[in-house]
């Protein structure tokens, strides 16, 4: 299995939240447990023995209770990625005729088997601490994906009888429920961060606290707070090809604002440039080698702790303020942080639902949450070309090479579970003109240009090989 492949499997078996001690850690806060017991109270229904029906809640209201932009974020074996009138759908083994899928799908789960060898998956039951409290919980191991819903393990009470138990469950950032379908005079503040149960009922008690289940709702944001020269901290980034007017229209801009920073250009164009700028590295590469393998080779040579990607044809102006995305980037966790392309910021979530046979992909406009401590900026999945990230997390992540020509969300879903992303809309980068030159050289150009960036039946088909197999998801919509 390829490195993206093992990233974002990464996400599929171990993001993750961890109950160490009743605390949940990581990004969603702490998690504690406290038994208390009281007296009889009046107003508490005592059922006779037996009476009572345990059972579970009803799907449909499962559904309701723990879905996230209509799609539902609980544990199953199986799930599927329904198309709508806004957004398409993908069966990623429709990329593989019938007759080769048997041998494909035998191939998938050996590369799958053996990422998990190696990666230590999947990771052990949770350690659990037996009920001489008389409570027990977990201590370690439970994982939850950011927005997912899991149960419990361990929560149980073996001490001794009492005319009305109360359990009181409080979670700091995430919220609280069970699956039991009880009256709510029994469990209170379902969805919420305190989850009070009252019963004398014992064995209801054991049945409830069996079914608890904990939702992630937010990411945690820590801050620091450093000053330095801004060319010492960003190098900017381009991949180019048969555009050099373009390149060089996007250069003479960037030194009208940011004089002395360092650019990295990669070209696999046919006829290599003469860039007279001491502060522009360029790299040629063989002819068409591809959007991704440029990108690649440019980031490859960043020595800056941040790098900003564009486009060839972006145009900075007044509102280009890279030091406003390098202060994002400093006081908080994120990784990447967008802005947007004359107002366009191209934010866009990617959800996942774990199965046994893949995960399937959802992707949805928007962001989550605004971004703590910056109002106008907002926590996403995926942004547009135009961002600053810190350059360790982006070669890590890397470029997937096999993606030579049409190619953007790829890169943020391969770094699903390893990429924190934001989005500042106010830091604005122009975009140039879109009008037929008048050159006929040029002109040549671009029209050759044009064929390069077309995106044909044939690489879609390989985009949706390449997730079915690398990524092990099975659709997407």
């Amino acid at each position: 299995m390829t490195s993206g492949g093992s990233r974002f499997l990464w996400l599929l078996k171990i993001l993750v939240i961890i109950l160490v001690l009743g605390i949940v850690g990581f990004m969603f806060g702490s998690m504690f447990l406290q038994a208390v017991f009281s007296s009889p109270k009046p107003e508490l229904p005592s059922p006779a023995p037996g009476v009572q029906k345990l059972k579970l809640l009803p799907e449909e209201r499962l559904r309701n209770l723990f879905s996230y932009d209509g799609i539902w974020l609980f544990p199953k074996n199986q799930c599927k990625c329904e198309a709508n009138k806004e957004q398409g759908g993908y069966n990623f083994q429709d990329a593989y005729g019938q007759s080769d899928l048997p041998a494909v799908k035998a191939r998938r789960q050996a590369e799958f088997e053996h990422f998990q060898r190696r990666e230590g998956l999947p990771r052990p039951l949770p350690l659990l601490v037996q009920p001489n409290l008389p409570f027990g919980y977990p201590v370690h191991g439970v994982e939850v994906m950011p927005l997912h819903t899991v149960p419990i393990p361990g929560l149980q009470f073996e001490g001794p009888d009492a005319p009305v138990y109360e359990v009181t469950l409080t979670a700091s950032l995430g919220t609280l429920n069970t699956l039991a379908d009880v009256p709510d005079s029994v469990v209170q503040g379902r969805g919420q961060k305190q989850l009070i149960i009252s019963t004398s009922d014992r064995k209801l008690l054991k049945f409830i606290l069996q079914h608890v289940t904990y939702t992630s709702t937010g990411y945690q944001h820590q801050k620091v707070d450093i000053e330095r020269k801004l060319r010492n901290l960003v190098t900017i980034a381009t991949k180019t090809f048969l555009r050099p007017h373009k390149l060089m229209i996007m250069l003479r801009s960037i030194r009208e604002y940011y004089p002395d920073l360092t650019v990295i250009v990669a070209d696999d164009s046919q006829k290599p440039l003469e860039i007279k700028d001491n502060h522009v590295e360029y790299y040629t590469m063989p002819f068409g080698k591809g959007w991704f393998a440029g990108r690649n080779l440019a980031i490859s040579q960043v020595t800056t702790k941040y790098v900003l990607w564009v486009d060839d044809d972006f145009l900075f102006n007044e509102e280009t303020k890279i030091e406003v995305l390098v202060d994002v980037l400093e006081k908080t966790e994120l990784d990447v942080v967008g802005g947007s392309v004359l107002g366009n910021v191209f934010q866009f979530k990617l959800l996942l639902e774990q199965s046994e046979n893949g995960a399937c992909l959802h992707k949805r406009m928007g962001f989550f949450q605004p971004l703590d401590g910056f109002p106008s900026c907002v926590v996403t999945s995926g942004v547009v070309n135009f961002f600053l990230a810190h350059t360790e997390r982006l070669q890590r992540v890397g470029f997937d090479p096999r993606l030579q020509r049409v190619a953007h969300s790829e890169f943020f879903i391969d770094g699903l579970g390893t990429l924190l992303v934001g989005s500042c809309p106010e830091v604005i980068i122009g975009h140039q003109s879109r009008s037929p030159v008048v050159d006929s050289e040029l002109a040549a150009l671009e029209k050759t240009y044009n064929t390069y960036r077309s995106n044909t039946l044939t690489r879609v088909q390989f985009k949706l090989a390449l997730h079915y197999f690398k990524n092990h998801l099975q659709c997407a919509a």
